[in-house]
This record gives structure tokens, C-alpha cells and sequence, in this order.
């Protein structure tokens, strides 16, 4: 019986690389010269030290940029509210998105039953498994997730007949 799975997964070295570069263009930018800005990298959590707001949101265009340019979806990036660190500096976490958390993937399931395709839908763990009796159907379930407009990245692997 054909199947896919559908993940959300970030490459962390591609990340790593694109801090790396963000990194390398703060300490040669004129307007980041004498400023204690940082980009550090802890797990799936990121974190922007900045002297002020306007050098914040520098440094998220600047990740964002780096990000895409590693062929990265932007979209796995969940900014976190900025909050004050000491010396007047500002602080903001910013989470990389790994998996499906469950209200995605009921809302994944749930558009999937509403569309009455022929497919079957299970949840396992932070990903979920399509399964159906046509390659055609599994087809039309992935035009009818990418049609969803969600917000987090997702791919499509495993594909079995």
C-alpha cells in the first residue's frame, strides 16, 4: 500500500553556517563597529545579544538572510519577544521549528478528512504517515497540504508504492 511521510526537519549545520556568515558580516560592518553584538547557537535555540533595537533587527534580517541563502526556509525561525539583558543591551531567543507539534498535525488530519480524500492519516510522534490504495490520492493530499498556507516548513519523504 503506497505511503509518504510528512516531517518538518532543519538541517542545524546548514543553521550553524548561516550563523557563521551572519557572524563574520557583524564584525566587518561598519555600523556594528565597538558594539557587543552576538549570535550564539545552544540545541535548537538561538540567541541575539544587541546593544539596542535597532541593532536587533538588523541581526534578524541578517540571520533571515543568511538562512535563506543556505537554501533554508525562514519559516523554521520562531522569533521570540526581545526582552532587556543588563547594560541596557537586549536579548531575544529565537527557536528553531523541529517536527510537527500536535495541533499542527491535527490540523494537517483534520483538513485531509474534510477534503473526503481516500487516504488515511496517523500520527507518529512529531511526524505523520499517509497511507492510501493510489499513488494519485497520496498526490492530491500533498497539493492539499501545500495549499494549506501553513506557516512552518514541511517535506515530504519516504515515498513508498
Amino acid at each position: 500500500m503506497p505511503s509518504f511521510d510528512i516531517v518538518s526537519k532543519t538541517d542545524l549545520t546548514e543553521v550553524d553556517n548561516a550563523i557563521n556568515g551572519a557572524r563574520r558580516e557583524i564584525d566587518t560592518r561598519f555600523d556594528f563597529k565597538g558594539s557587543k553584538c552576538t549570535i550564539e547557537r545552544k540545541e535548537e535555540s538561538i540567541t541575539l545579544l544587541a546593544d539596542d533595537d535597532m541593532k536587533l533587527r538588523q541581526m534578524q534580517e541578517l540571520l533571515r538572510g543568511y538562512i535563506t541563502r543556505r537554501k533554508l526556509d525562514a519559516g523554521a525561525l520562531e522569533f521570540k519577544d526581545p526582552e532587556r539583558a543588563s547594560g541596557n543591551a537586549v536579548r531575544q531567543e529565537v527557536i528553531v521549528k523541529q517536527g510537527i507539534d500536535r495541533e499542527l498535525a491535527k490540523q494537517i488530519v483534520t483538513a485531509i478528512k474534510q477534503a473526503k480524500l481516500k487516504v488515511q492519516t496517523a500520527i507518529q510522534g512529531d511526524e505523520l504517515r499517509v497511507t492510501g490504495k493510489k499513488r494519485d490520492d497520496l498526490q492530491e493530499a500533498i497539493a492539499l497540504i501545500r495549499g494549506l498556507k501553513i506557516e512552518q516548513p514541511l517535506q515530504y519523504e519516504n515515498f513508498r508504492d
